[in-house]
């Protein structure tokens, strides 16, 4: 593996094909209490495959513009002086691809049970066919070059379902942009600003794009304007964060999820885009903290394996959900500071990973439940939320470093 160091892991490895990772987004053929995100299953369709009534084409008919979009909370509001502040937890899934195991539709419906929104990272790459990998023209590398794989034609289409039910859900899709280049010259983190917006002008395009692309024309329409949806993203491997932002605040984006390595407090902006990084959380059992994000904690587990002996999966099954956990309670118990979790839809050592974020998502919902203020939100519900708060009352809110909680109480700060 390459680019990453023990513990934090704060750079990520890039993708070793003889492991079968991409690093952080790869995904690969499966043969080799609070309801603030709108839980009512009344308006839209959900199930992928039906037309939305209302839907207006835009070009050739792989989005369209279908007004708003459904279960979203409602409008934010500021907080008052004093006022204990919501815990929001932001999760997302770098890639969002379905490859046939059938991850991509059971965190739809573990969102749905619990009233959460998430955010998906699309990679753009995973609606476009293999026979027409040349349109793609990565830059610093071969024209059709990728570090991870093409998906097949019905994996392109199970995503496709998938993405749409996930917008109609009230879920946001942001950006994974396409190739996942982690290693070498071609890696992004050497890419220049005019590179960044190349790679994330092929991404828009093979979303608002893959009906000519595809030739699938009975296949119903994305239902939203990938233009105004897209705003923010998460680069591979957290790699290329500086040369990206100054793009991302040309092209209207919001916020940036690729920071490498944040800490449990409240975010600032950076370049004028809220700086929304994975965060350093408690590792049960060590001495030493874990990045937020599944692939981190298996590095460190299973020193990057991803068939590991069975007999570890469930001790590292626990230890994964409980560091999970510990960072929503240091946060949740001291300075309510946001909580930032990323996740791929991987079945590495037995699936275990994916099992520890449905336990931790289930904890936060019952948390909130019980009558605490647990928001599970997208990022872009997320920074709705900053963008009405007063300055001096962020201020304030940044104050407060990891695991402290305001001296005197909230009405005290």
């Amino acid at each position: 593996m390459r680019n990453f160091t023990r513990r934090g892991l704060i750079g990520i490895g890039a993708g070793a094909a003889a492991a079968g990772i991409a690093g952080c987004g790869g995904l690969k053929p499966s043969d080799g209490g609070s309801r603030h995100a709108g839980s009512d299953k009344g308006s839209g369709s959900s199930d992928g495959g039906t037309p939305t009534p209302t839907a207006r084409p835009i070009g050739d008919g792989s989005t369209s513009r279908t007004g708003k979009q459904p279960h979203q909370p409602p409008a934010p509001v500021p907080l008052e002086p004093g006022q204990t502040p919501p815990q929001f937890v932001v999760f997302s899934w770098d890639g969002a691809g379905e490859v046939g195991n059938g991850l991509f539709p059971r965190f739809l419906d573990l969102a749905r049970e619990h009233g959460a929104a998430m955010t998906f990272f699309l990679s753009g790459l995973y609606l476009l066919p293999e026979s027409k990998k040349r349109l793609y023209d990565p830059p610093n590398n071969p024209r059709g070059a990728s570090d991870i794989g093409y998906l097949t034609d019905e994996h392109i289409k199970d995503t496709l379902k998938n993405v749409r039910r996930a917008w109609l859900d009230g879920h946001e899709i942001g950006t994974h942009f396409n190739g996942h280049f982690c290693g070498g010259y071609g890696s992004v983190g050497n890419w220049t600003s005019r590179q960044w917006r190349s790679e994330i002008e092929q991404a828009k395009a093979f979303v608002k794009e893959w009906r000519s692309n595809t030739g699938w024309s009975e296949l119903p329409s994305l239902p939203f304007d990938y233009d105004k949806e897209l705003v923010g993203g998460r680069t591979p491997c957290l790699l290329g964060q500086d040369n990206l932002l100054p793009t991302a605040r040309e092209l209207g984006w919001r916020y940036d999820a690729s920071s490498p390595g944040g800490r449990q407090v409240w975010p600032g902006k950076r370049a004028g885009l809220w700086d929304l990084p994975l965060q350093q959380i408690p590792f049960p059992g060590r001495s030493f903290e874990v990045l937020s994000m599944d692939y981190n904690i298996l590095a460190n587990q299973s020193v990057n394996s991803t068939n590991a002996p069975a007999h570890h999966h469930p001790g590292w099954r626990e230890q994964a959900t409980q560091a999970y956990v510990s960072g929503f309670k240091r946060a949740y118990e001291t300075n309510r500071a946001p909580f930032f979790i990323g996740n791929h839809f991987e079945q590495w050592n037995g699936g275990i990973y994916m099992d520890a974020v449905e336990e931790a998502l289930k904890y936060m919902a019952r948390e909130g439940e019980k009558g605490g203020d647990v928001r599970l939100v997208s990022f872009r519900q997320f920074v709705d939320w900053l963008d009405v708060q007063r300055p001096e009352v962020l201020d304030k809110l940044r104050t407060l470093d990891v695991g402290q909680a305001p001296t005197g109480g909230w009405r005290q700060l």
